[in-house]
Formats: structure tokens, C-alpha cells, sequence
């Protein structure tokens, strides 16, 4: 009994470790058909040997999980067998649903006979093909499908490895979109540059037109006419240029203002030129050019003006050289009558003022009051005269180069004093106001001064006629000392500012004819100029004038 009962015992444990083994084995198996575990059973001596290869499987599960590439492994039914996360990814769907689906539930239906061909290829050989894989979501994703064929055990599988060209399409994308707008860009500056070439074409035959039309109207006109680059380089002369100064086409480009202009003309030409070509303003000057053919020089004036373009630079200059030989010598001559006129008129006109004195003076009988009132006007009248008698020798000697005068240390603080005290007994109804600084000290002629400050304000009072303020003013510029005299009348545009210190001219307002033979400015321009000094005038047409001098102090 205790034997049987023992063996019982060793039945019963031995069939416990036999269903321990069994789970095991069973295990294993599962394992093995769901893919957790490959494996593989080998014969050896002691029988059938089972293999497992759990190590390589993580290995290569891990390697697959991790590709950037979707991984797919499909029968001949087209049934997907296994599939990584990248491709689930990819069509975006759930892992566990991607398994036991057909891979063309994947594909749009304009790509099925695509894919068949693929496909069909595939189990043949190795290959490759682009096409769009269409996700759940029904976003379009664009892959590159490579078909290997692989024998396992249950049969023949196809591997796909999907490549996705999302990245690489919108780069193409917009590379092609780039491509597109450089070839717009390209097809619209060739038709700018066509247009440019028409356009340069028209223009360079207007030029050539334009050029020929000045070239004609520069031959026959009488003055002499240039044209000179920005830079102040002469680079054409008319027929009448070369006709005159006797020059050929060979010297156009070595002519110097030297080779023609007059040896006494040439310093004041050149540096009115270079200021011209400096500043941009008009250029003009009078000088005497040298004719070739018998060697004799006649004065003429010459200006030049430029020509801007779009943007405010200078692109030309032309200039033209009028004779005025003729009417310097009619001046010349005028100047002497002048000269003589004045002289005899002199004379006689100290006798006058002789004998109105003496009739100022006469006391041995009473002189009707109406007699005393036509000696006091004709006393004016005289004095006006006299100014004027003045007036013409001072430009006769200015002529003749002999305006000279003593110059010494003064006050002209004082001076200015004198001429406002002066003026405001001429000129009652005037009011003077004065800001003059004391004590300043200069060199020059102070009789000489004090007329030109006297011939500023004579020039305030005559053209203010409806307000009477005039102001006197001192102030010191840099080492210089500005005398300026204001007034409130009717001022004067550009073009006559342009011509006021010119002798004989006069500023005429329609409203009323000033007198004086306009010489008094010009004879001021001379005084200051001999004073090594600068005269000028600021105005404002229907606002009033400053006419100022500087004298270095």
C-alpha cells in the first residue's frame, strides 16, 4: 500500500512539472505565431532543438520602429502583415489598425492602376516608383515606394519602404514657384529692355536732331557760342568762334582763356568762370578777346547758363560771347562828354550859387518875402545840381581810374551820427530809428562813406512814399563791420536787384517816376569796392529793402 501510494505521488508531481512544461511550451508557441519572439527549431543528436532569436528580434524591431521611412510587409493578397508606427503615422491611423487592412485602402482611386503596376513589378524584381498615399484624414502624402519581394515561411511577402516627399515636394513646390516668378521677372525686364532699347533709340535720334538743330542755330547766329562739360571743359565752339579767334578743330580741346583774352581781363574772367562752375550761377563778364586775323582785341560779354537735368546736377553749360565793341565805345565816348560836361558845368554853376548867396546876404533894401521864397527854392534847386554835377565827375574819374581819396583811422560810429542828425532835417517827416554800436574804429575816407550811407537813405525816403520808418543799423561779421540802412517801400524783384548797382540804372515803380540819373549806387559799388569791402541789398518786392556794405574792421 505505501509503495502504491508512493508511486501515485510521483505520478501526480510528475505530471504538475509536465504541465509546467506544457504552459511553457504553449507560451513559446504564442509567442512565437504573434511575432514577440522568432525562432527557429534545428535537429541535433539528442532531437529537435528549439531556437529562439529574442535578442536579434529587439534589435531589428527597434531598428525598424526608428526608421524615418514607413516599413510595410504585404502578402499576394495585398494584405498588410506588419507595418511600423512611421507608416501608421504616415496615413494616420491607429497601429493595431493598420495590420490585416489591404495597402490599397490607402491609395486615391486616380492612383490604383499606378499602384497595380508597382505592385505586379514588384514580386518580379526590385523597384521604385513615386506616388501619393491619401491618409485617413484625407491629406495627400506624397511618397517614394520601394518593392523588394522576401521568401518566408509561410509563403512569399512583398516589403514596401515608404519614403515620405512632403518636404522635398514643397521645396520643389516653391523652387518652381521661384522659377516661375524669375521667368516673369526675366520676360519683364526683357520687354524693359526692348522698351529701354526703343526708347534709347528714339532718344538718340531726337539727340542727334536736337544736336544738329543747335549745331544750325549756334552757325548763324552773330555772337560766338561754347558749350563746356560740369567740370568747366570746353567741348564745342560755333563757326563764329573759329571765323574770329582764327583757332582750327585741332586746338578746341588745348584753348585756354590765355590764348585770346586780353592780359589786363584775364584774372577777373577766370575767376568768374570758376565760381560759375562752382556755385552753378549764371557766368558772365565783359572782356576783350583777341581777333585773330590781324591780332587787334574787342570787348565782349559773355554769359553762360546751365542746364539741369531731373535730379539737380548741372549737365551742360552754353555760354555765348556777344560783341559790344560799338557800344563801349559810345559809353567811352558818353563817359567823356561826361567828363567835359561836368567840368564846364562846374564853373558856372559856382557862379550861381556865388551869386544866390549874395542875394541870400542882401540887406540894404527888405526883399519882398515872395523874392526870399525864390531864392530859397532856386538855393535847392542849385544844390540838387551841384549833386548831380558831382555825381558825373565822380564817375568820369571812376572812368578814368582816378576816384582816389585819403584813407586814415576814424570813428564811423560818429560818421553814421552826422548822416542820421543830416538826414532828419532833409527829411522831417521821416522817422530814423538807430542801432549803431559805439566806437568802432576803421580805415577808409570818411567824407566817402558818409556818401554812400547818404545814398542809401536818399534812395529809403524816395521809394517809401507811405511808410516813412527807416532804420540804421551796425553789426560786426566775422572780423567785418556791416552797415545796413532798412526801409519799408516797394522793394524790388530778382531781375532788378540783378541790375541796381549797374550805372544809370534806376528802380521804377508805376505808381510814380523817381529822379536822379541812377549813378549814386554805382559810385557807392566803386567807394566800397576801393574800400576793399562788399555792397549788396536784400529786398522783397512790395516789402521793403536792406542796402548794407561790409568793410573789413
Amino acid at each position: 500500500m505505501d509503495q502504491a501510494k508512493l508511486t501515485t505521488e510521483e505520478l501526480l508531481a510528475e505530471m504538475a512539472d509536465l504541465r509546467i512544461q506544457l504552459e511553457e511550451a504553449n507560451d513559446t508557441i504564442q509567442a512565437i505565431r504573434t511575432g514577440q519572439v522568432d525562432a527557429f527549431v534545428l535537429k541535433g543528436e539528442n532531437g529537435h532543438e528549439l531556437y529562439t532569436l529574442k535578442t536579434a528580434d529587439q534589435t531589428y524591431r527597434v531598428f525598424i520602429e526608428k526608421m524615418n521611412e514607413g516599413a510595410v510587409t504585404l502578402n499576394r493578397e495585398g494584405v498588410i502583415l506588419y507595418s511600423n508606427s512611421r507608416f501608421a503615422a504616415m496615413v494616420s491611423s491607429p497601429l493595431e489598425k493598420v495590420a490585416g487592412t489591404t495597402f490599397d485602402r490607402f491609395i486615391s482611386d486616380d492612383e490604383l492602376d499606378k499602384f497595380a503596376r508597382v505592385i505586379g513589378n514588384g514580386w518580379e524584381e526590385d523597384c521604385k516608383q513615386e506616388i501619393n498615399l491619401t491618409a485617413i484624414t484625407g491629406e495627400i502624402v506624397p511618397c517614394l515606394l520601394s518593392c523588394n519581394a522576401l521568401e518566408l515561411d509561410e509563403g512569399m511577402a512583398l516589403s514596401l519602404i515608404l519614403t515620405d516627399l512632403t518636404i522635398q515636394k514643397n521645396a520643389e513646390k516653391q523652387l518652381q514657384l521661384k522659377n516661375d516668378e524669375l521667368a516673369i521677372a526675366h520676360n519683364a525686364a526683357e520687354k524693359m529692355n526692348d522698351e529701354l532699347e526703343d526708347i534709347v533709340k528714339e532718344r538718340t535720334s531726337e539727340l542727334l536732331i536736337s544736336r544738329e538743330h543747335f549745331k544750325l542755330l549756334a552757325n548763324n547766329i552773330p555772337q560766338m557760342t561754347w558749350t563746356s562739360l560740369p567740370t568747366g571743359e570746353l567741348n564745342f565752339y560755333n563757326r563764329q568762334w573759329y571765323d574770329y579767334t582764327g583757332l582750327d578743330l585741332q586746338h578746341e580741346r588745348e584753348y585756354k582763356f590765355e590764348d585770346i583774352v586780353h592780359p589786363d581781363d584775364l584774372e577777373i574772367t577766370n575767376q568768374k568762370y570758376n565760381a560759375a562752375i562752382e556755385s552753378g550761377n549764371i557766368f558772365e563778364v565783359e572782356n576783350r578777346y583777341r581777333k585773330g586775323t590781324d591780332g587787334s582785341y574787342r570787348w565782349h560779354l559773355n554769359r553762360a547758363i546751365p542746364l539741369w537735368d531731373e535730379a539737380g546736377h548741372i549737365i551742360l553749360w552754353v555760354g555765348t560771347a556777344t560783341d559790344i565793341e560799338e557800344q563801349k565805345q559810345q559809353m567811352q565816348r558818353k563817359d567823356e562828354f561826361i567828363g567835359i560836361a561836368s567840368h564846364e558845368l562846374k564853373t558856372p554853376l559856382t557862379s550861381l550859387k556865388g551869386y544866390l548867396q549874395l542875394l541870400g546876404t542882401y540887406k540894404k533894401d527888405v526883399l519882398p518875402p515872395t523874392i526870399k521864397t525864390y531864392i530859397e527854392k532856386a538855393n535847392l534847386a542849385s544844390n540838387k545840381l551841384q549833386h548831380l554835377v558831382n555825381d558825373l565827375l565822380d564817375v568820369s574819374k571812376i572812368q578814368a581810374g582816378r576816384l582816389e581819396y585819403q584813407f586814415e583811422r576814424f570813428d564811423i560810429s560818429k560818421a553814421l551820427a552826422s548822416c542820421i542828425e543830416n538826414a532828419r532835417h532833409i527829411y522831417p517827416d521821416n522817422i530814423f530809428y538807430e542801432n549803431v554800436q559805439p566806437d568802432i574804429i576803421i580805415s577808409g575816407n570818411a567824407e566817402r562813406l558818409e556818401q554812400v550811407v547818404m545814398n542809401f537813405i536818399n534812395n529809403a525816403v524816395k521809394y517809401s512814399q507811405d511808410d516813412k520808418r527807416i532804420i540804421i543799423t551796425t553789426e560786426r561779421l566775422q572780423g567785418y563791420l556791416r552797415v545796413s540802412v532798412t526801409d519799408f517801400g516797394i522793394g524790388m524783384s530778382k531781375k532788378e536787384i540783378g541790375r541796381v548797382f549797374e550805372r544809370f540804372y534806376r528802380v521804377e515803380d508805376m505808381k510814380f517816376m523817381a529822379s536822379g540819373l541812377g549813378m549814386g549806387l554805382y559810385i557807392s559799388t566803386e567807394i566800397i569796392n576801393s574800400h576793399k569791402g562788399k555792397i549788396g541789398v536784400d529786398s522783397e518786392l512790395g516789402k521793403g529793402s536792406t542796402f548794407y556794405f561790409d568793410l573789413p574792421l
